[in-house]
């Protein structure tokens, strides 16, 4: 029998405007300006105005923007009452998914792919999943969901419907910066799925449902509760090398280390290791700041390996009291703005999304008949 590899016809490269990662430079940047710089002067709402719309927003532009988010936080009841039948035991980022496809029932223009279509819709995500995720946890815990506060921020909005207390100004502001710095990410597996998904030319709900499928993967959006869940497990600094040594030898990635694109440090590593110090500090954690430090260098003393974003975000969530379970949910969260940005772009474009295939099977098989096959 033969068999060769043989190369599909090779589409057309994916263009977009919205986000690059420089993996040479260590940079990344939203619409050319650099994530570090947007971490240190913006808010998640700039931010999202600019991955949105192409430029960062006028003050006038920004309040208007604002404005909306806010408008947008509540949930359809019918979404709470879906919530609440859903099994307690359900993973966050499995109602969120569930959810998010959901939604797109209690909404006329579900199905619309008009620029403006897009754009409400995408508004009204980035607003509501938030809530998804704070109204669920509240739930399975058999409390009742806490109505959005519309004097709050987007970030200290959520904060306050996951506790229940308004959240002080520097909380607020860590995880605003956090949200910032995970917004956009070039075309990362989550975001590519989404482009694919509306190139078919469906609807942003099922777009958004597809890259909240794949973002739960463990090795994409959910290393960071995997990072907890290691340096939960590791405990103690004693444990440390044993530990590494271990899932070295077995072959096993070690969560939060690495990254394909980045030769270097990842840019947003800098900001979120600072933050996570600071937090840590403040609410008694420093024991897990610094075992991450700890595990930072050994893992680097093994294996020449970087943390990437999941690693320090992980401290930097359990810090702010945050269940692990929901972790990827948080960077769902995040993502919502620079996933949307790329769905509308993608209907721009109106071209339908064709892997290279590399088929590397037999190309003479012959058939045999079943009563011939052994």
């Amino acid at each position: 029998m033969n068999s060769a590899r043989r190369k599909l016809e090779e589409p057309s490269e994916i263009e977009t405007k919205i986000s690059y990662v420089d993996g040479a430079q260590n940079r990344l940047v939203y619409r050319g300006i650099d994530v570090r710089d947007l971490a240190e002067r913006s808010t998640y709402e700039e931010v999202s105005c600019l991955l949105l719309y192409g430029s960062l927003p006028t003050k006038t532009q920004l309040d208007l923007f604002t404005r909306r988010m806010v408008a947008s936080r509540r949930l359809p009841a019918g979404i709470v009452t879906l919530i609440g039948a859903l099994p307690r035991s359900a993973p966050p980022m499995d109602v969120l998914r569930t959810a998010i496809s959901a939604m797109a029932m209690f909404d006329a223009k579900a199905h619309k792919t008009g620029h403006e279509a897009l754009l409400d819709i995408g508004i009204e995500l980035i607003a509501q999943a938030p809530t998804i995720v704070t109204a669920h946890d509240h739930i399975r815990n058999l409390h009742l969901p806490i109505e959005p506060d519309t004097r709050l921020g987007h970030a200290a909005n959520f904060l306050y419907a996951l506790k229940g207390t308004k959240p002080d100004a520097e909380d607020a502001r860590a995880l605003d910066i956090c949200w910032v710095l995970h917004a956009d990410h070039g075309l990362n597996a989550s975001t590519f799925a989404a482009r694919v998904t509306a190139s078919a030319q469906s609807d942003i709900y099922a777009a958004l449902t597809t890259a909240i499928g794949t973002l739960k993967g463990t090795i994409h959006g959910g290393a960071n509760q995997k990072v907890m869940e290691m340096l939960l497990e590791i405990k103690d600094e004693h444990n440390m090398d044993q530990y590494v040594r271990e899932l070295i030898k077995s072959g096993k990635r070690i969560p939060g280390f690495g990254h394909r694109i980045y030769k270097g440090e990842d840019p947003r590593v800098i900001k979120l290791r600072e933050l996570s110090h600071s937090l840590c500090k403040k609410t008694g954690n420093m024991h897990w700041f610094e075992l991450s430090r700890s595990l930072e260098r050994v893992v680097f003393k093994e294996k020449a390996l970087y943390p990437n974003m999941d690693f320090y975000s992980a401290t930097l969530y359990y810090a702010l009291g945050i269940p692990v379970d929901m972790f990827t949910a948080m960077f769902a969260c995040s993502r919502m703005a620079g996933w949307t940005g790329h769905i509308v772009e993608q209907y721009e474009l109106n071209r339908l999304i064709r892997p290279l295939g590399d088929y590397t099977g037999n190309l003479d098989q012959d058939y045999v008949p079943i009563e011939q096959r052994e």
